[in-house]
C-alpha cells in the first residue's frame, strides 16, 4: 500500500547544518530531489528569509555540499542546484533504494520536515530501520494513505494543518484579532520567520486544492 510520511530530522544530523549556524534566520525548500545511489543527493533548493549576500560563499564551505550552483535570484528568494554528501545519506536511501519521493523538505527551527511518498508501506519501514542502524534521528509526526492526505488535508503538511488550525482557535483570523503573530509563534514555539512561510505555503496549498481544482482541465 502507498504511504505518505511526515517525519522531522535535526539539522545537526542532516544536510546544510554548517550553513544553517551561520545563517540561522535562513530557510531552505527542497523542490525536487533526484539520487542515483545513497551517497550522492542532488536537490533543487529554494532559500527564502536570511542574509543572501554571502550565502553561496557559505555554501560552498560547507562539507555536506560537494557542489552548488546559484540558478536564480527572484524578488528575495535565490534557487539553487546542489550535490548533497555525507548526512544527506538518509534521502539518498529513501530515494535509491525505497523508490520513494520527496514531496516537501524545508529547514527551518533547527529541524528538517520531510514529507515523502513511499510505493509500498514497507519502504516507510526499511527507512526506520537504515536510520536506526547509521544513528539518525527520523522523527515520525504522520503516516497517511495518499487519499486520506489528499481528501482530508488538502495537502497541507502536519504542521501546516496545525498551525492553521490553531490560529483560528485563537482567533487570529477575527476582526478584531484574539492574538497576534508573535504570539502565535511563541505558542507554536516556532520563529516568527517560520510561521510567516507556514502560513503562505498552506495558503498556497489551500488556494490550489480548494479553488483551483479544475485548473489543469482549464490549461
Amino acid at each position: 500500500m502507498s504511504t505518505i510520511a511526515e517525519f522531522s530530522i535535526p539539522i545537526a544530523e542532516f544536510a546544510l547544518s554548517e550553513t544553517l549556524e551561520r545563517q540561522p534566520d535562513m530557510v531552505f525548500e527542497v523542490d525536487r530531489v533526484v539520487a542515483h545511489d545513497t551517497t550522492h543527493v542532488v536537490p533543487f533548493v529554494r532559500a527564502t528569509q536570511g542574509d543572501f549576500g554571502e550565502l553561496t560563499e557559505i555554501l560552498e564551505a560547507d562539507t555536506s555540499v560537494e557542489e552548488v550552483e546559484l540558478l536564480a535570484n527572484v524578488e528575495g528568494e535565490s534557487y539553487y542546484r546542489m550535490v548533497w554528501i555525507n548526512r544527506a545519506e538518509i534521502i539518498g536511501y529513501m530515494v535509491a533504494e525505497q523508490g520513494a519521493t520527496v514531496h516537501e523538505a524545508i529547514a527551518s527551527d533547527d529541524e528538517w520536515h520531510l514529507r515523502v511518498f513511499f510505493p509500498e508501506r514497507r519502504g516507510l519501514s526499511a527507512t526506520n530501520d537504515y536510520a536506526r542502524e547509521n544513528g539518525f534521528t527520523l522523527d515520525v509526526t504522520a503516516i497517511y494513505g495518499l487519499g486520506d492526505l489528499e481528501e482530508a488535508q488538502h495537502n497541507l503538511t502536519k504542521q501546516q494543518y496545525d498551525t492553521l488550525t490553531t490560529a483560528v482557535e485563537r482567533g487570529y483570523y477575527d476582526i478584531p484579532r484574539g492574538t497576534n503573530a508573535k504570539e502565535l509563534a511563541n505558542e507554536l514555539d516556532i520563529s516568527h520567520q517560520a510561521l510567516s512561510e507556514r502560513f503562505r505555503r498552506a495558503t498556497k496549498n489551500l488556494v490550489k486544492n480548494s479553488l483551483l481544482v479544475d485548473e489543469d482541465e482549464e490549461d
